[in-house]
């Protein structure tokens, strides 16, 4: 695809013993979002984890805007305007919601010197964000925190967002919320990689997906080609969407 930002060419990735990528080809399209589904185990979170060099490809290629990063220690990855949220969200419990936000904010020494335009377009998204500025992150409700980690990785304009399960133990109207920050997100150009578990989170937003299974990605295509075929679902995901 030529107009891919990143693309991940027969990646295998080893933890220890164990064999866990079996030669991964995923293509992210520039200015897109693309779904990463599969079931438990198939791999999606090591997929993440290889992509920002946490753990490294014993075997393959991964490229960025044309670059090879697959050589690239995790904070040369994050400063090609990478900006990667786990599934653990990262908050660090014992600072702030500020202090979170400053932390992200590489182009700021202080709160004040943050983009004041781009933090109230942020405080649309979550308003949770601003309501609790001066609290403690670690006080926050579960659906508060993934907001937070959200808004954290935005805090600048990033070229690409990668996301780790947003919508997992949360409430529906808070998921609502996510879909339409995610939404938004994509409507200002940037380019967002979503490992997800919840199918109506990926119905809604997905424009390209990638299924996984045992370590290899078996399925890619149009989110809106796999919505509507149930047999497929069903042979995939083992579920209808």
């Amino acid at each position: 695809m030529s107009d891919a930002l990143l693309t991940l060419s027969g990646v295998h990735t080893h933890i220890g013993a164990y064999h866990i990528l079996h030669g991964v080809d995923l293509v992210v399209p520039r200015g897109q979002l693309t779904m990463l589904l599969g079931r438990n185990g198939a791999g999606k979170t090591t997929t993440l984890r290889t992509i920002m060099g946490l753990w490294k490809a014993s075997q393959g290629q991964l490229r960025f805007n044309g670059q090879d990063i697959t050589s690239l220690n995790t904070p040369e990855i994050a400063g090609l305007n990478i900006a990667y949220v786990p599934e653990n969200m990262g908050i660090f419990a014992d600072l702030t919601v500020q202090e979170n936000m400053l932390l992200a904010a590489r182009q700021a020494k202080r709160a004040n010197q943050m983009d004041g335009t781009r933090l109230k377009w942020i405080y649309s998204l979550f308003p949770a964000v601003e309501k609790f500025w001066h609290h403690p992150a670690g006080k926050l409700s579960g659906g508060q925190k993934q907001m937070l980690a959200v808004a954290r990785a935005i805090v600048e304009p990033r070229e690409l967002l990668i996301v780790d399960e947003p919508s997992k133990g949360l409430a529906p109207a808070i998921i609502n919320n996510m879909i339409d920050a995610f939404a938004q997100l994509k409507g200002s150009g940037t380019t967002i990689l979503l490992v997800e578990q919840n199918i109506n989170f990926a119905k809604r937003l997905g424009d390209r997906v990638a299924v996984m299974d045992n370590g290899r990605v078996v399925h890619s295509g149009t989110m809106q080609a796999l919505a509507e075929d149930e047999a497929l679902q069903q042979s995939l995901l083992g579920l209808a969407v």
